[in-house]
């Protein structure tokens, strides 16, 4: 050890090591570093996912990527209105007005002055009626219970009584009821449903509900009434839209968890599945199925799509790209962009501009922006188009992808390894005009139930799981044709009972919710628009 000279008034103290001990401990303050950056990326990936906003729109909706304010003006465009506000503008905000349905009842109450009231008070004449003042409010009704009773007369023959040795019967005709031996109907078991399913109310909720108006309706009862009519009624209605959906050529899927208690020798405490299947925007007939089933592996998705041949869009999940080679796997470029915008934040604010994250995801977005103006073309000239603009852009993104050089330990490596292994299913996209660049239409789909998971959090048993299954793929598929869920289901529970439609399977085609007479007695909802494309036929 060598000290500084004691003459000096501010010596330096130095220690001499070997080279090679300091190396080691120069790669162990490096690989420290690393770590300590990594953790910093994580706490404010971490920090965003718990405070932030989760919207991940995209600056191309608001401001043109190429800078060029001529790209998107319109001259025969009139300006918005401007409202003044002290010293600067600022446009209208666009407002919806608040409608209500024409055919909505209307009761009116008369407010009148009494006969010894209408005389004129300076002249003491009789005055007239010279005109009328309308107030209109919106009355609400509570749910209300009714019970019906359905009597049938019972016709036999007197004559016959007294001479014949057998007496004829005859009955006057009555509708099947949706369960034998119950007094469940088919607006009652439709109105449970769509509660459960489509409004996210449990059964608890609902039994509680009931017992306030006085009706001791319980859960079990109700559970006993969703299983039995899902098992009688839907299902066979479930497996025509399946046979229905793998006859399309493009198809999306996805999967998301499902916690079911009694689950044959699995913990309570296991993940189970539910998988969605649903058919692509160009489909005449729009289906949305989900497939409850107790793991996630490949073998699931290749049961469900066996005899399917055509285009699958999917998201990153290794099992969809082991399907058989008769279905070409579609990626979905929103995942990619998303691991672009997770590397963004969980960088330093100071350090974004310029950065490997946001090229990267600039990247991505030109791509979403070009589709967007694509959006009302035909699949054959979008098909086109996308050769002559968007398969140049995405070589020049796979070539910067494999020249980033980037450490795959931090979050912009991650997300350069993700978008350069998913590359060759992504850009599947080109192959044809109907495809989509991402896997979004899935994920819309398969909200409504996790949100309703959120609610009723689990499910009792696999039978319960599969009537689950069945019942969402009949609310989902009639709100993406544009019927109310309800008069759907009403309409299936009242119908099938009486067409006998396991004895007589053609009468099934008579229930599809995109036929004519489905269409015309059930209300009608505002269903998702499809893409700007032309529909292929059933």
């Amino acid at each position: 050890m060598e000290r500084g000279s004691p003459e000096t008034a501010k010596s330096v103290d130095t220690i001499t090591i070997p080279l090679v001990e300091y190396e080691s401990l120069k790669s162990q303050n490096a690989e420290l570093k690393q770590k300590v950056d990594w953790l910093m990326e994580q706490f404010r990936l971490s920090k965003k996912k718990e405070f932030g906003h989760s919207s991940e729109k995209s600056e191309y909706m608001q401001l043109n990527l190429f800078n060029e304010a001529e790209a998107t003006c319109d001259a025969n465009v009139p300006e918005p209105d401007l409202t003044e506000i002290k010293k600067h503008y600022r446009k209208k905000a666009k407002t919806v007005p608040d409608r209500l349905p024409e055919d909505l009842p209307v009761e009116k109450i008369e407010h009148d002055l009494p006969e010894d009231e209408r005389d004129c008070p300076e002249c003491g004449c009789k005055m007239h009626v010279m005109g009328k003042d309308v107030r209109r409010e919106l009355k609400l009704i509570p749910a209300q219970a009714i019970i019906v009773e359905h009597i049938r007369h019972v016709y036999a023959c007197r004559d016959c009584e007294k001479d014949a040795c057998g007496v004829p019967i005859v009955k006057a005709p009555v509708d099947e009821p949706v369960i034998k031996g119950s007094f469940a109907s088919p607006d009652a078991i439709a109105h449970i449903m769509t509660q459960k399913f489509e409004m996210g109310s449990p059964l608890y909720r609902q039994e509680q509900e009931w017992n306030r108006n006085g009706i001791l309706l319980s859960r079990q009862t109700m559970s006993n009434w969703l299983i039995r009519a899902s098992e009688d009624w839907l299902e066979p209605v479930y497996e025509v839209f399946r046979e229905i959906l793998l006859q399309q050529n493009v198809l999306h899927a996805d999967e998301t968890v499902l916690q079911v208690l009694k689950e044959p020798d699995k913990p309570p405490s296991s993940k189970s599945y539910m998988w969605l299947y649903r058919t692509g925007g160009t489909a005449n007939a729009q289906i949305v199925l989900f497939d409850y089933q107790p793991d996630r592996s490949s073998k699931r998705p290749k049961e469900f799509l066996k005899g399917y041949e055509g285009y699958l869009h999917t998201d990153g999940y290794d099992c969809y790209h082991g399907l058989q080679k008769e279905i070409v796997v579609v990626g979905c470029m929103a995942h990619v962009r998303r691991k672009f915008v997770e590397a963004l934040e969980a960088m330093k604010p100071e350090d974004r501009k310029g950065s490997l994250a946001l090229a990267g995801k600039e990247y991505c977005d030109r791509l979403f922006k070009i589709e967007q103006e694509l959006s009302g073309l035909s699949a054959e000239d979008r098909h086109e188009r996308r050769q002559e603009i968007s398969a140049p852009l995405l070589k020049d993104f796979s070539d910067w992808l494999a020249s980033s050089g980037v450490s795959p330990k931090t979050a912009i490596g991650g997300a350069v390894r993700y978008a350069r292994d998913q590359f060759k299913y992504y850009s599947n996209y080109l192959l044809d005009g109907r495809l989509e660049i991402s896997n979004n239409r899935a994920e819309r789909s398969i909200k409504p139930f996790v949100i309703d998971r959120k609610n009723f959090l689990f499910a009792n048993t696999p039978r319960g799981a599969r009537s689950a299954a069945v019942i969402f793929s009949i609310i989902q598929t009639a709100r993406e044709n544009g019927i109310n869920a309800f008069d759907y289901l009403s309409f299936v529970f009242r119908k099938a009972p009486n067409w006998d439609i396991r004895n007589n399977p053609d009468n099934l085609n008579l229930l599809l919710p995109w036929f004519d007479p489905v269409q015309s007695q059930c209300r009608k909802i505002s269903a998702p628009k499809p893409n700007a494309l032309k529909m292929e036929p059933v």
